[in-house]
């Protein structure tokens, strides 16, 4: 049985459909949810949304936000959210070089979360982009970007 889910980032909808499961990187760790899940509200981390779907899986960075589980519906209101067909592979790998190389410069100790964030968002932006081009599921509506 399918469970629908949108996904609303400040700028517009970038996904909403029906999917087999679907996987959500929680602040206290990655949550699968099927239909009939019990209702929880969660904040999200930086990482990735994997909606599961007999078709294939279709895979979307995330960087913070709030989920609403219901038995029959996932709501999520992404701070930043890209589906892969989204993401620019080139510049995803320049961003994560730019963040190694700060990092590797021993920057002062106030600037290290910071550039530790950068260092996670362009990696996990990265292996995104990078899955995108992998086997793909026909029929994915991304209300946003392009269709797979």
């Amino acid at each position: 049985m399918s469970i629908r889910v949108d996904i609303v980032t400040p700028e517009k909808l970038l996904y909403s459909g029906d999917v087999d499961m679907i996987t959500l990187p929680g602040t206290n760790g990655q949550m699968g949810i099927l239909h009939g899940h019990a209702p929880l509200l969660s904040t999200l981390d930086i990482g990735e949304i994997v909606l599961h779907r007999r078709e294939g899986n279709e895979y979307l960075a995330v960087s913070g936000g709030v989920a609403e589980v219901r038995p029959d519906k996932v709501t999520i209101l992404a701070d930043i959210a890209e589906a892969g067909t989204e993401i620019d592979e080139e510049r995803a790998a320049a961003a994560l070089e730019r963040a190694e190389r700060l990092l590797a410069e021993n920057p002062p100790p106030h600037q290290v979360p910071e550039i530790m964030a950068s260092l996670r968002r362009s990696s996990l932006r990265l292996k995104v982009a990078r899955r995108h081009h992998g086997p793909r599921a026909e029929g994915m509506r991304f209300e946003g970007g392009s269709n797979a």
